[in-house]
């Protein structure tokens, strides 16, 4: 490695990262390293700066000031086109962007060009198979010829999954892919999460998400965040707990566990 360069297994490398718009810091010096195969959750109340970080890990942003490092590429000194195929990202934004009529096999499918939207370019049958080999594995595969604007919340959010592993990335960003789904929708996804999470071959994932009810069994770390500064992190144990959920949101809170799962309320 030459100097300055991240260690090989480290996945996501922010060094005094920074962004800043109209002189206002959306992040503020956060420092996150994440490695292979772990599984964060990143957490905050709103306008913390979690799609921001997010966006900084998906190639999509660049800092003001600091580094990144996502996949062992320095961001500003590499293609960033590229190395958004190596990554996955499930995002209310991209969501908006989706056309309505579009078909769940074409929207999962076409992916692999990273386009919305299928013309006339052409796919192998190795992609077909991937896409309707995904679709299975979320519970999708009898609603393939279903267009988008037909599907529920919680199907929308389950296509949108299967889209971004569509190219088989080394990292998965998830922005909030609970939000707005029913108590029944989002049980479903988050056993299908913590599925994942236990995937010895699935990619490294990142989380990020209001409630601590919505982390899956199986996620190792956390990142915390207020005003756009890191407020803690490590393993998720040590990470989530009363103290450091009360400071992070600013009010007081009683974190417990239970069953593999995190439950928060007033204190």
């Amino acid at each position: 490695m030459r100097p300055g360069d991240p260690d090989p297994d480290c996945v996501i490398a922010l060094d005094a990262a920074t962004v800043t718009r109209s002189g206002h810091p959306l992040l503020r010096q956060v420092t996150w390293r994440v490695e292979l195969d772990e599984r964060w959750v990143v957490l905050g109340p709103n306008g913390a700066g979690k799609t921001t970080l997010l966006n900084l890990a998906g190639a999509r942003l660049h800092p003001s000031e600091g580094t990144v490092h996502v996949l062992g590429e320095r961001l500003g000194r590499t293609d960033v086109h590229e190395l958004r195929t190596r990554v996955g990202l499930s995002t209310a934004a991209l969501a908006d962007r989706i056309p309505f009529d579009e078909s769940v096999r074409d929207l999962v499918v076409t992916a692999a060009w990273s386009i919305l939207g299928r013309f006339r370019e052409r796919y192998d049958a190795q992609d077909e198979s991937r896409a309707a080999a995904l679709l299975t594995r979320l519970g999708m595969d009898g609603l393939a010829e279903r267009t988008f604007g037909t599907l529920s919340e919680g199907e929308r959010k389950r296509v949108q999954i299967a889209r971004a592993l569509m190219t088989d990335p080394e990292l998965l960003l998830l922005d909030e892919p609970a939000a707005g789904l029913d108590l029944g929708a989002r049980e479903r996804l988050i056993a299908y999460l913590a599925a994942l999470a236990a995937d010895p071959d699935a990619p490294t994932l990142v989380l990020v998400t209001h409630h601590v009810e919505e982390i899956p069994p199986g996620f190792t770390h956390a990142l915390l965040l207020r005003d756009g500064a890191v407020t803690a992190q490590g393993l998720i144990g040590d990470t989530v707990t009363s103290a450091t959920l009360s400071e992070a949101f600013g009010t007081p809170l009683r974190v417990t566990y239970t069953a593999g799962r995190f439950s928060a309320r007033a204190a």
